[in-house]
């Protein structure tokens, strides 16, 4: 995201129905998710806010400055782009997809209008929240998050499964097949034995489900041998999935939990209980909150998943490992883990995945997120030269680099941008007391030793107004 960008995203937003020109708030939504080169792309010569008094501006919450902001992006001086949304079509075990974007088993998929509203809104499809024989009795509250900048960097529930009954849900899986038979309904479910995995797979028979995914992932329930509990030990992840196999006539996938230390063993179990695929991650078990009484020293503390941006490198790590497992060639991995960009989607499915997961992101943000990943990721798509997004699967796996393989023969120095500094001397602190001491303080502004700075970049990340960047030159180490 910009830096500069503190739009509200409002909905209905009262900028564009000022402007009455053009739609401010939809410019503004596809910068802050990282979308500039598609805003740039349908940017004529002259720009309505050229000639306008920024009324927009008036309206506004916060009295964010629209103008200005819109003016500051470069006019697209080529000819424009049509976008071939054609480009992002793709499959799940066979079944056409119009994109490889997909709800994922939570609350965000978990009514009719919910699902219907998402699928008019341009979502391929979606994986139904997990439906089970059991008695489902929510906590409240039940979500909790890690801030910055008001922006959930890191999501924390204890959210369980469908409260509605499996014949209430049956009906809305019918509802939504005939209402909108050309988006893919995944449902997900869930049994507490053999018995009910049996009984829930054959119920789903009929026509009301494309597929199905096996919940072994959620860390939330509160019945044993359910969840992440199942999916811990391949042993059981084996024998449900067989059971599925004979119960179904649909293709499944086993949804796998990240509490474990090497996922592509449950993986395997699941290939071999005749599962068509896999899908990762779930939420990572943890601590949702503690909370200290300091007068009468009592504590709480509860057990939830996490979810959201902070999770997506652990997600990106599992996708890798299961993109390079050999059992799972030819098999569907669909991902999912802090995805909010179109670049964060097509980093999984570089790694191997052939679809992509979302809740947490649509949760803050509403399900016209999908927007920008459709337009984002069908213009980079055309860029790389790829006839379809299927082009792409897979592509990084021999990229990775083991940590015992990296060339260590240069430093890369920082470089420091006078212009944008503002004394605020942190990279000067963090170096002196985090690094290298390879900062020193002249006239208010930072200046670097290179006999001491060894390349770490923690400058970088600590600079809070972007004065300090990369210079993306190598400089051989010097020996000894």
């Amino acid at each position: 995201m910009n830096k500069r960008n503190n739009c509200l995203l409002c909905h209905d937003a009262a900028c564009t129905r000022e402007c009455g020109v053009m739609e401010p708030d939809r410019i503004l939504r596809s910068l802050y998710f990282e979308n500039k080169d598609v805003v740039i792309n349908e940017l004529s010569e002259k720009i309505a806010c050229t000639d306008c008094d920024g009324r927009c501006e008036g309206k506004c919450p916060i009295h964010f400055n629209i103008r200005d902001t819109i003016l500051s992006l470069p006019i697209n001086d080529g000819e424009k782009v049509e976008i071939d949304y054609d480009i992002l079509k793709t499959d799940f075990c066979g079944i056409p997809l119009e994109n490889p974007f997909l709800l994922s088993s939570s609350v965000v998929a978990s009514t009719y209008d919910m699902c219907a509203r998402a699928f008019e809104a341009g979502w391929a499809g979606a994986a139904f929240k997990t439906i089970c024989l059991m008695d489902i009795e929510e906590a409240s509250p039940r979500f909790a998050a890690i801030k910055d900048n008001e922006r959930i960097i890191g999501f924390k529930n204890i959210e369980q499964l469908s409260e509605h009954s499996v014949a209430e849900n049956i009906e809305v899986f019918k509802r939504l097949k005939k209402d909108y038979p050309h988006k893919f309904l995944l449902v997900s479910i869930m049994g507490r034995d053999e018995k009910e995995w049996a009984y829930l797979a054959s119920l789903l028979n009929e026509e009301c489900a494309d597929a199905l995914e096996l919940n072994f992932s959620c860390p939330n329930m509160t019945e044993d041998a359910t969840g992440s509990d199942v999916g811990q030990i391949p042993e059981l992840v084996e024998k449900y999935c067989r059971v599925v196999k004979e119960n179904t006539k649909l293709p499944f996938i086993a949804k796998l939990t990240p509490n474990v230390t090497h996922i592509e063993e449950a993986a395997d179990a699941a290939i071999r209980g005749g599962a068509d695929g896999v899908a990762a991650i779930n939420t990572i078990k943890s601590l949702i909150e503690v909370i200290l009484n300091m007068k009468n020293r009592s504590y709480l503390a509860s057990i939830g998943g996490y979810s959201g941006k902070a999770v997506k490198p652990i997600a990106l790590r599992y996708i890798a490992e299961l993109g390079k497992d050999e059992n799972l060639q030819g098999k569907h991995i669909s991902a999912m883990g802090g995805i909010e960009t179109w670049e964060d989607a097509l980093e999984y499915i570089s790694l191997g995945a052939t679809t992509v997961q979302v809740t947490t992101a649509v949760m803050e943000y509403g399900y016209r997120i999908i927007d920008d990943l459709r337009s984002g990721a069908a213009l980079c798509l055309m860029r790389l030269g790829c006839k379809s997004v299927k082009d792409l699967i897979g592509q990084c796996l021999d990229e990775i680099v083991p940590t015992e393989e990296l060339d260590r023969s240069f430093v890369i120095y920082p470089r420091f941008l006078r212009q944008n500094c503002v004394g605020c001397q942190r990279c000067y602190l963090s170096c002196m007391d985090g690094g290298h001491q390879a900062i020193r303080i002249k006239d208010g502004y930072p200046v670097l030793d290179p006999e001491k700075c060894v390349g770490c970049h923690l400058c970088v990340l600590v600079c809070p107004n972007g004065a300090i960047e990369s210079s993306r030159i190598k400089v051989p180490k010097k020996k000894g």
